[in-house]
């Protein structure tokens, strides 16, 4: 079953913007997806329309086989959001600003407050639970929105910028959390300006661009696009003159550090016996840029 179904969706202003032009896009149910975009490319207006915030101007949208139109309110149960924005009273305590979100969805105190407990627990906000948002940290504000969009078990999980400003060490076991929510049977839908992020967690990723999407593909199927690869190699050796090889390019940044490019197709061991040949041993290597980005910018630039 597609956990979420959207076809043709447009969104025009009056002022004659076109933020939507006629998007179509399945996600199946116990998908990791991603949906990525540059600024302004219509993520957040296609989540606006799916949360009712925005108002559609043509299309359809269907959340587990319910259409949006006919019953709004048996979809919004199945929707969990955790916007971009900060959007709690940061003078509630933390447990009443989950407890309180399901108090929306019809459900009753002591359920509320188990959902609340195991999900603070989750994320590591059970100590502050009887603190105020305003003494959490960035981080810790952006866990209780996620928190929040759970409290009352939705069956698909939409995340907008989830990690916007939290540091590397808290990211990651946000991303442990987030895969493990996956593997139990939920449906994520993730925007991220991380695309490293996105290559980590999202099984199937679209591109939207000026209101449409220009790629919709399992992630493995997006990455053999990419052409040629580029990594910096930390190595030993005397000096750095290189011999050429096919379909490779070589470039030293220094005495001890080369920016290897290769080629779609190249091997990486026929790279490291061609340097062993010159005398040039290799002590670890990197990916320059996240693989991701790479295609990424080549399609929205």
């Amino acid at each position: 079953m597609d956990a979420l179904s959207i076809k043709a969706l447009k969104k025009r202003y009056g002022s004659g913007l076109e933020a939507l032009k006629g998007i179509t896009l399945d996600v199946k149910e116990g998908e990791f997806f991603g949906l990525l975009g540059p600024n302004g490319a219509g993520k957040t207006t296609t989540i606006g329309i799916i949360t009712s915030l925005v108002t559609k101007t043509e299309g359809t949208i269907r959340v587990f086989g319910i259409d949006i139109d006919e019953d709004f309110s048996a979809a919004k149960r199945l929707i969990g959001v955790v916007p971009q924005e900060f959007n709690f009273s940061i003078f509630e305590k933390v447990e009443d600003i989950v407890c309180q979100q399901a108090g929306y969805y019809g459900i009753g105190r002591d359920q509320a407050q188990a959902s609340c407990e195991k999900y603070l627990r989750q994320l590591g906000l059970w100590e502050k639970r009887r603190t105020t948002a305003r003494e959490l940290s960035g981080g810790m504000k952006r866990r209780l929105m996620i928190a929040r969009g759970l409290v009352h078990e939705p069956e698909l999980l939409i995340l907008d910028e989830p990690t916007a400003g939290v540091d590397v060490e808290l990211r990651r076991g946000m991303w442990d959390f987030l895969e493990k929510l996956n593997q139990k049977g939920r449906t994520i839908i993730l925007t991220t300006h991380y695309l490293e992020e996105a290559e980590q967690l999202c099984s199937r990723i679209a591109i939207i661009a000026d209101g449409r999407i220009i790629e919709n593909s399992t992630k493995r199927e997006l990455l053999k696009k990419l052409d040629r690869e580029t990594f910096v190699f930390d190595v030993k050796a005397n000096n750095l003159q290189i011999a050429p090889l096919e379909q490779v390019s070589f470039t030293p940044l220094d005495d001890t550090t080369l920016e290897v490019t290769i080629t779609k197709g190249r091997s990486l061991n026929l790279v490291f016996e061609h340097l062993g040949r010159q005398g040039i041993e290799v002590d670890s290597l990197r990916n320059k840029t996240n693989r991701l980005e790479e295609i990424f910018m080549g399609m929205v630039e």
